[in-house]
């Protein structure tokens, strides 16, 4: 699998590079799913659904049998492109700053290898590529693009769903994964502390926010690590802090915005109860508060035995060394979605420049990816579901 992965090199740098020039935010993948489309019906011999989810493309080969679906991811970003490059966005202020642009093109490499596996070896079952739109936000009903493909069926039937993601701050080459919770759930926050207000002479007049704020704040920080089981990964942060016009009117009304993440779903309600626990300062202070919660991507949860069978795809490819059982982090994925409704499994792929210089992190305009990863990603992907479609792996 391998020696035909590297046989796509130039077609997969230049599929990458072509996505890069033309990022799409959310929902307005249009440009993108049509490339995919267009490549699919080149590649031939796949079921090719268009308009899925929104703007997601569904993609299945084979008759009978059990399904093993695998996803990637098309979106972009509200981010300005500082990368000097030939593929530089050609889109102002939108930018492919997580490495969407890469998935979809190895995606495209899964499927250009796994046409070339129908026609030479027997399957008992079916594979079935989704072109994800929309993983970086929701739209107006807070629905992203994992839930809307699962709402028009991609899903429908699948025995087991696998993904990538790279990294580009893991060296390139490594393959990470993690059994189990692997990525936290992430929950956005609106919270008001209100008061009187008043002039800023006469503070013992009415009741300030801004106090209250002094007090509240620490008490959310407190979350983690005095309400929480230190046991429990999860955390808590304040982003944005809004109130008052003039240095001497002291507001009624202070805004606090922020996110709140966790790794299982008892602790995710528990962060929710205990900040509205926080809040309640506001009233003993003489004040009132009101709370939004706006509920995001649950946490993602690993199956091992997905895990294991592109684990062993990896040593026998390219060997046991570039394999890592590694800690994800604390960031969200709506692949989680798909992992709730089916055993599934995302690694990381470890894509970091080896240039020497500055890491190119993710969501930041000087994002950028070795695509020497582009390959080895397609092969074990294409590996992985080969062995499951030619009976080597139990459904």
């Amino acid at each position: 699998m391998l020696d035909k992965a590297n046989l796509l090199r130039d077609e997969l740098v230049r599929l990458r590079r072509d996505i890069h020039a033309h990022p799409e935010l959310s929902f307005q993948e249009f440009r993108t799913s049509a490339l995919v489309a267009d490549t699919l019906a080149e590649i031939g011999g796949y079921r090719v659904r268009t308009g899925v989810g929104k703007t997601g493309v569904v993609a299945e080969l084979g008759d009978e049998g059990p399904i093993i679906a695998i996803r990637a991811d098309m979106d972009a970003l509200p981010i300005v492109e500082a990368n000097d490059v030939a593929y530089r966005s050609t889109n102002p202020g939108v930018m492919h700053a997580c490495g969407h642009d890469a998935h979809t093109a190895i995606l495209l490499g899964v499927a250009h290898l796994l046409r070339q596996s129908h026609r030479e070896e027997a399957w008992q079952g079916r594979v079935r590529l989704l072109f994800q739109p929309a993983e970086e936000d929701f739209d107006e009903n807070q629905i992203s693009g994992a839930t809307a493909m699962i709402n028009d069926g991609a899903l429908e039937d699948i025995a087991a769903v696998i993904a990538l993601h790279v990294s580009s701050d893991r060296p390139s080459g490594g393959f990470h994964f993690q059994d189990g919770p692997s990525l936290a759930s992430v929950d956005s926050f609106d919270a008001w502390i209100r008061g009187d207000g008043g002039h800023g002479a006469y503070p013992h007049t009415g009741s300030d926010p801004i106090h209250m704020l002094a007090t509240i704040l620490p008490a959310i920080y407190a979350i983690p690590s005095r309400r929480i089981n230190p046991l429990d990964p999860c955390v808590i942060s304040v982003g944005q802090v809004t109130g008052g016009a003039a240095t001497n009117v002291i507001p009624n009304e202070v805004l606090l915005r922020g996110t709140m993440r966790a790794t299982s779903p008892a602790v995710r309600e528990q962060l929710c109860v205990e900040l509205e626990n926080a809040l309640r300062i506001a009233e003993l202070m003489g004040g009132s508060y009101a709370l939004d919660i706006a509920r995001g991507y649950p946490p993602m949860v690993n199956d091992a035995e997905a895990n294991g069978w592109m684990r062993a795809a990896t040593a026998d490819l390219l060997g046991a060394a570039v394999i890592h059982d590694s800690r994800f982090g604390m960031g969200a994925e709506d692949f989680a979605y798909m992992t709730e409704r089916a055993k599934g499994a995302m690694f990381m792929l470890g894509a970091a420049v080896p240039d020497g210089g500055p890491a190119r992190h993710h969501h930041t305009s000087t994002f950028d990816i070795d695509e020497a990863v582009l390959v080895p990603g397609a092969a074990v992907l294409a590996e992985t579901a080969r062995r499951f479609l030619t009976g080597h792996f139990a459904p």
